[in-house]
């Protein structure tokens, strides 16, 4: 059997797993993985080359999986998480070449799996079952943004159905611009410090840390999410619950309810509310507001790209749909 050393030692994959700060369902990210792996190993039908590429696609697709579904077992895959990834990846502006890449691998090795429960929609189906568009395109020129409207009658929706700490994390989101595992992230004792110093200190993607301003209308919701809550715990996290079980359950509620409160004449055909919008939203804003103040067009994007938790002031073009 032709050597393929770019796969994973089972020995190896705990340890990256425990290093990694992007991988948070990390039992579950292991799990997965050996059984990738042990498909990798007789896997046929395309060149080592293909496979290398396909196995570090599926290494991606199963950290989704794994932090999003707590997924245990790949044969249960169906057109659920492959529809989650796209939305996730067209979120966060991968072209539609590389998304197709990613389908691709992720169909080659559910081919080499023994044993599936689900046939994999192909691309036409997920197009007129998820309302997901494959085709090319230019992401950075799509509105994900929310309307005021629409996020106040989210929020106003949350407490409705007394689902008080989902309306806590979409705030948080449209307010300090957080990603949704940033806000899940949050402990009592990141509040308390944030309500003494003004500036609440997020630890982002890759282990970033940057500290965020603290807006005056999120003061009072972090005292409100403080409430009952020890120093030492998570905010939105209770004792008998996982992050990844918090983000499902918010990123459901607005799958669930969007459509009750979505204007269809705010943006593009297809284009659904998701809880990343709201980040759009708050970079929007926030870039307005520097425009007004006098500072340049440039050197505002990378102003915004620091509150956001990137680096590069191109990167707020997708934020802006410039």
């Amino acid at each position: 059997m032709a050597k393929k050393g770019w796969i994973k030692k089972d020995s190896e994959l705990q340890g990256f797993a425990e290093r990694s700060d992007r991988i948070a369902n990390k039992g579950a990210y292991k799990n997965l993985m050996l059984q990738v792996n042990k498909a990798a190993r007789h896997a046929k039908g395309s060149s080592l080359t293909s496979q290398r590429q396909y196995y570090h696609h599926m290494d991606q697709f199963v950290r989704f999986t794994a932090d999003r579904f707590a997924l245990k077992n790949l044969a249960n895959l169906s057109g659920k998480h492959l529809a989650a990834y796209i939305e996730d990846r067209q979120q966060t502006g991968k072209s539609a070449s590389s998304i197709k890449l990613d389908l691709v691998a992720i169909r080659y090795f559910h081919d080499h799996l023994p044993k599936t429960r689900h046939e994999l929609p192909d691309n036409q189906k997920l197009k007129d079952h998820y309302g997901l568009s494959l085709e090319r395109r230019m992401f950075g020129r799509v509105n994900r943004r929310w309307t005021d409207s629409e996020y106040k009658k989210m929020v106003n929706l949350t407490y409705r159905l007394q689902h008080p700490e989902t309306g806590h994390i979409l705030q948080l989101c449209r307010e300090q611009g957080l990603r949704i595992h940033e806000a899940v992230r949050l402990s009592r004792k990141d509040a308390e410090m944030a309500c003494k110093t003004n500036f609440l200190r997020i630890k982002g993607k890759g282990g970033l840390v940057r500290k965020v301003p603290l807006e005056p209308s999120v003061r009072n919701i972090l005292h409100d999410c403080m409430r009952g809550v020890a120093r030492d715990h998570k905010l939105f996290v209770r004792e008998e619950q996982k992050a990844h079980q918090v983000i499902q359950a918010t990123q459901d509620f607005i799958h669930n309810h969007r459509d009750k409160i979505a204007d269809p004449a705010a943006r593009a055909p297809g284009v659904q509310l998701t809880v990343h919008g709201l980040r759009h939203s708050y970079a929007y804003e926030k870039y307005q507001n520097l425009i007004e103040k006098g500072m340049d067009p440039k050197t505002a994007r990378y102003r915004v790209s620091e509150l956001i938790g990137h680096s590069r002031e191109d990167v707020t073009k997708i934020y802006l749909t410039e």
